[in-house]
């Protein structure tokens, strides 16, 4: 019987297309990624022993062109597939070297099922590279090694010579989707703060280097410089549509809040004021910018219009008010404040009303970010001895849990867009570097090295 596949026109959209928002005259702008066309005929799911998880297996994809960049994507494809698929840890992925004497079938029609489930494999992903002129055709299939037959099949159009990895990033997250009902995060990226370059920031009389905003993929691939204004820019916020990023740039006088247009290669400036005004956030639907500004005299909190108009006060106290996130419906904002004495983490409604304290047992408590749903979470950094450690507010129970195990200062935690995992720097290992790490404190890994490297935040 056919084996139906579901095919769809992918088309890179990676971090190398990005432009470099310069601070006089961006470059022109790439073209923004072509709308996605899908047609999905059928989808199964794999079933394997009750209460075990199953057992997936990714052998190199077959290269149909005989060409060394086919080849090296085929082999590229494959091995950020398989990453991708353990990073979620929904399934057990069984290392690649285990199975390199299975000899492949020249097609992805079908696999050798029986040698297969002797390896114990529940779900085969099957994959072949097709170069056409100056992209690949990348064609996908994972096979139910115990049914015998395919459990999904896609075909992926237009995938760039330079960055295969975007096509086995597309992949993960579809197999993700339609086999566990996950939302992976493979396609998504990291912006953060670097100052790896080692520019000296102009127009000051001391010597000092600026800091400049970088682009990643999720796993460190790809980083790639976004500002180029030999200022200092911090605080970088995505959008929820992933295609802008605000920030705070010191490019005049007073700090003022930025936003760069990655694809259209342009910038805005939305405060133009004579008072510092730093470290936008967007709301859950992309609509205002909570933020916080000196504007009457005291570090306050704001929110704005998405273009920078109707700007309006949200805190009035005169202690210092600042970092602001907001609830996964952008209903709520929490905040960090030390009106108590020392900085706490409070939350008020989106209009300010309604304001309590959270954290009490902290004797200082910064940089709140809260999960997107399912979670109502709120990741912050909590001093712990010397330096910080990442720390877990349950919203429901008012329970706190310590996710860091107090290795060097840890800060700035940056949450998924499925909430399993969070972003965060730490002084583990000398500088300031980004890392990841799972909700339940496993799976860390380091995703800067260059450089200190600071503020990151998480697509959406």
């Amino acid at each position: 019987m056919t084996n139906p596949v579901r095919t769809f026109v992918f088309t890179v959209s990676c971090v190398a297309g990005l432009a470099l928002v310069a601070a006089q005259n961006p470059a022109p702008p790439p073209a923004p990624p072509p709308p996605t066309s899908q047609t999905e005929i059928s989808i199964g799911r794999i079933t394997g022993d009750i209460g075990a998880p199953l057992h997936y297996a990714v052998p190199d994809f077959i290269a149909l062109t005989a060409d060394k960049d086919t080849a090296d994507a085929a082999k590229v494809i494959a091995e950020v597939l398989w990453a991708d698929l353990a990073f979620e840890r929904e399934y057990d992925m069984i290392p690649r070297d285990t199975y390199r004497t299975i000899e492949q079938t020249p097609t992805t029609d079908t696999i050798a099922f029986d040698r297969w489930r002797e390896l114990g494999a529940d779900g085969v992903v099957k994959g072949s590279v097709t170069r056409t002129g100056n992209t690949f055709r990348v064609e996908m299939r994972l096979f139910n090694v115990r049914g015998r037959g395919v459990a999904l099949g896609r075909v992926y159009e237009n995938v760039s010579l330079r960055n295969p990895r975007a096509a086995a990033h597309a992949i993960a997250d579809d197999i993700h989707q339609s086999q566990s009902g996950l939302n992976g995060v493979a396609k998504t990226k990291l912006t953060f703060v670097s100052d790896r370059d080692n520019e000296r920031v102009v127009d000051t009389v001391e010597t000092r280097n600026g800091k400049e905003i970088y682009v990643t993929d999720y796993d460190g691939a790809n980083q790639m410089r976004v500002t180029a204004n030999r200022r200092l820019n911090i605080t970088p916020s995505w959008s929820p549509d992933g295609r802008s990023i605000a920030y705070t740039s010191y490019m005049r006088i007073h700090p003022q809040i930025l936003v760069s247009n990655v694809y259209q290669g342009t910038r805005e400036t939305l405060t133009d004021e004579k008072t510092s005004n730093l470290q936008p956030v967007y709301s859950p639907d992309g609509s205002r910018i909570a933020f916080m500004s000196q504007r009457d005299g005291n570090s306050e909190i704001y929110a704005m219009n998405r273009n920078g108009s109707g700007v309006r006060r949200l805190t009035t106290h005169n202690a210092a008010d600042s970092t602001p996130t907001w609830s996964p419906t952008g209903s709520q904002i929490a905040f960090t404040s030390d009106r108590s004495g020392s900085p706490q983490i409070w939350v008020m409604d989106g209009d300010g009303l309604n304001l309590r304290r959270l954290t009490f047992s902290e004797s200082w408590a910064d940089r709140a970010t809260w999960s997107p749903a399912p979670y109502n979470e709120i990741a912050y950094a909590g001093r712990s001895g010397p330096g910080f450690d990442i720390k877990m507010y349950d919203v429901a129970s008012g329970q706190t849990k310590v996710l860091t195990d107090g290795s060097g200062s840890n800060e700035s935690p940056s949450f998924s867009e499925n909430g399993r995992h969070l972003a965060f720097t730490s002084t583990r290992f000398g500088k300031v570097q980004v890392f990841t790490i799972a909700r339940d404190g496993k799976g860390l890994r380091q995703i800067t090295r260059v450089g200190n490297n600071t503020f990151p935040n998480w697509s959406r």
